[in-house]
């Protein structure tokens, strides 16, 4: 995914943190009932968006938990000025996404990139691909988050910051205006052609088989309006909220977090390490003219030794519109995890009607479902392919306990 930058109304931010609830209350770890679940409502720096226009922001050194603590709970959403939900067929949340790093304490400039060093997940994509520790799209608000008792993903453990240097994070926001487009749901799957883009970020020229995806949407872009149409910019955030508690090496398990991609090939060189390349996005082609859209599935699966297995405790899937759902298979086809799209249909924010508003969530009675070192597992993504659907994802999030 590209993303990357820019600056901050403070202003607006703070009046709008003052409308949103800032929250703690208790919660009993494993028999430990003074460590408390904290709850904190953060807004990301301001985006304009008028009307079929792009923004894919980067925001560096954002507001976050600090200290050595457990994340129970991390989801986030659209708002408007007053802290009001702005509906998908308005803005399009494509995707946020939440990446670690770390920078040495000398930076001192909020948005500067200089020697910062990306801390990944525990997955297997390369080359700075799906690295986030948390991420969704348009089912973020009917989306379940949180992780059950004694679990945690750990962070700002000092005896894995290099001395010199501070853990930080940043925010991609990918959104996408939507009204008075001439084509809705083409503008959200990043439709070349209605974004009249011939050529990717770096300048070089997209395949002619590129119709639609990343490249085609990317910041301050314009999807094409309906003949006539105007209408106000709107000033916009990324409102996350976030629960954690202290870490307590005697009351929380840490999780390893692993984000799987169907589009994951594994190429074994000779004498050399295995190397996943993910390629994040992929199209769906329609089905042949004359079937019933009930049996225009397309069905997509990829396969790979898990090095270091563990417990999982918590599944979900990413998928955009068209999506039914993704399922995680073990070496001996039992199901791991089972993951289906939520649709809505109505017209507040939340259900909007044809768009995936929510995904279903595993959570397994913790050492129930156990994935062995060096299990293969299958990672199988189905779409309703009726009709042509680009840039879509099959992504999977899985939170491991190597121990419990």
């Amino acid at each position: 995914m590209n993303m990357r930058l820019v600056s901050q109304d403070w202003v607006l931010s703070w009046a709008l943190l003052l409308l949103l609830s800032c929250t703690t209350y208790s919660s009993t770890a494993m028999g430990q009932p003074e460590n408390k679940i904290k709850t904190d409502v953060f807004l990301s720096p301001k985006f304009e968006l008028g009307p079929g226009s792009v923004a894919n922001k980067v925001y560096f050194d954002v507001d976050f938990p600090r200290g050595h603590v457990a994340i129970k709970s991390f989801n986030a959403e659209v708002v408007d000025e007053s802290g009001k939900s702005v509906p998908l067929y308005e803005t399009y949340l494509h995707h946020w996404v939440v990446e670690k790093y770390i920078q040495p304490k000398n930076v001192s400039q909020k948005n500067s990139t200089e020697k910062i060093v990306t801390v990944r997940n525990s997955g297997f994509c390369q080359d700075d691909v799906l690295v986030m520790y948390y991420g969704l799209g348009s089912e973020t608000r009917r989306t379940a988050t949180d992780v059950p008792d004694p679990f945690g993903v750990e962070i700002g453990n000092p005896s894995e910051i290099p001395y010199g240097y501070v853990e930080k994070w940043l925010i991609n926001v990918h959104a996408i205006d939507t009204r008075g487009v001439e084509d809705r749901f083409g503008c959200i799957e990043c439709r070349c052609e209605l974004y009249n883009v011939t050529k990717d970020e770096d300048g070089k020229p997209l395949s002619p088989n590129y119709i639609g995806g990343l490249n085609c949407c990317p910041d301050n872009s314009q999807c094409r309006l309906k003949k006539g149409f105007k209408g106000p910019k709107r000033s916009l955030y990324l409102k996350y909220t976030v629960k954690w508690v202290n870490w307590d090496d005697k009351f929380v398990v840490p999780l390893k977090v692993y984000i799987i991609d169907v589009t994951d090939v594994l190429n074994k060189s000779k004498g050399m390490s295995p190397v996943h390349n993910c390629k994040v996005e992929y199209d769906v082609e329609p089905c042949s003219k004359g079937y019933i859209s009930s049996t225009c599935i397309d069905v997509r699966r990829t396969s790979f030794p898990m090095k270091t297995g563990g417990y999982v405790i918590y599944g979900v899937g990413h998928q955009h519109v068209g999506g039914i759902g993704s399922t995680l298979y073990g070496q001996d086809g039992r199901d791991i995890c089972s993951s289906i799209a939520k649709y809505g249909n109505g017209t507040e924010a939340g259900n909007e009607k044809g768009y995936v508003v929510g995904m279903s969530t595993c959570y397994p009675k913790p050492g129930t479902v156990k994935i062995a070192d060096g299990e293969t597992i299958t990672l199988e993504v189905k779409y309703n392919n009726s009709e042509l659907h680009t840039g879509v994802m099959g992504l999977f999030y899985l939170l491991v306990a190597e121990h419990l």
